[in-house]
């Protein structure tokens, strides 16, 4: 009786503001295994998508940013959870999208879903790391404490389409930051899928919108828009970093440079992607006085 099935083809979209839209354009690309077995079509992003990612992005982000992060800890856990329990969904995803075999694939899945726990634990402690009280000559207190930087535009790896994915969305998002990004233009799956799972978690609508479809096309209008705060060229090669480089300095993006090619994304991490996307806000404020004697506080 089940020879007798039609096949049931998941329709892939994108993930825009907690949606799941098709291309504004329409259009569509075939993506292909390592062998060259068609896969699925995946949307084909526009420069309005583009444009209305941002938009989301920017909706969101006073509601993320302004979350505790113990909250935002709490949240992002909630993610890994979910991906968790859908584990062996991206098994599939991967090892069709890097030609990896089951058991490699299933040891990307799970450092993934560890990477993302990391983070997730992160969110309350890199104030810690990167703030404090300055000693300062004079009768104030000097504090300095991390902000998130605003929207931030990511180019996923082009040749590690979870595990490097997770490691460079993130960092971005668990220092309260927005994410627009773009998935790996040759296996944009793992990347689609993911927005399924941050739709179905706690992640409010906007915090994260994922694009597929070719990485110049869509980066170029992202790279020069104004509402952007800052762009991490990960997945860009060296001429496509220096075009994107040079239109995001219009308005002063930050901007986080390519890692060398071939990149072990399964290393230690460190914190310097956490902090690529923080700007470091000084108050000053005086100590005021106590009593008759002049003494401070």
């Amino acid at each position: 009786m089940s020879d007798g099935r039609l096949s049931v083809f998941k329709t892939y979209k994108l993930y825009v503001g907690g949606k799941f839209p098709r291309s504004e354009s329409g259009r569509v690309y075939e993506v292909t295994d390592s062998k060259g077995r068609w896969l699925a079509n995946a949307p084909q992003s526009s420069r309005k998508d583009a444009r209305d990612a941002v938009v989301a992005a920017r909706k969101a982000f006073g509601g993320w940013s302004g979350a505790t992060a113990y909250n935002r800890g709490q949240v992002l856990y909630r993610v890994a959870e979910m991906l968790e329990g859908r584990r062996e969904q991206f098994v599939r995803e991967v090892a069709e999208a890097e030609g990896l075999s089951k058991s490699k694939a299933a040891a990307v899945v799970d450092a993934a879903v560890d990477r993302w726990v990391w983070y997730a634990g992160w969110t309350d402690k890199i104030a810690q790391v990167t703030g404090g009280a300055n000693p300062v000559a004079g009768p104030f207190f000097n504090l300095s404490t991390p902000e998130p930087t605003g929207v931030v535009v990511v180019l996923a790896p082009q040749e590690s389409s979870f595990l490097g994915l997770v490691s460079v969305v993130a960092p971005v998002i668990a220092a309260g930051n927005t994410a627009v990004v773009i998935a790996s233009a040759d296996a944009p799956l793992p990347a689609l899928s993911l927005g399924e799972v941050l739709a179905t978690s706690d992640l409010p609508g906007g915090v994260v919108n994922i694009l597929s479809g070719k990485t110049a096309e869509i980066a170029a209008p992202l790279a020069s828009h104004q509402d952007v705060n800052g762009i991490d060229l990960t997945g860009a090669d060296a001429e496509l970093a220096k075009e994107l480089e040079i239109a995001a300095a219009d308005n002063l993006k930050r901007v986080s440079r390519p890692p060398v090619p071939g990149a072990d994304w399964s290393a230690d991490p460190g914190t310097h992607r956490l902090t690529a996307f923080l700007e470091i806000k000084t108050v000053w404020h005086p100590t005021g006085a106590l009593g008759v004697s002049g003494s401070s506080y």
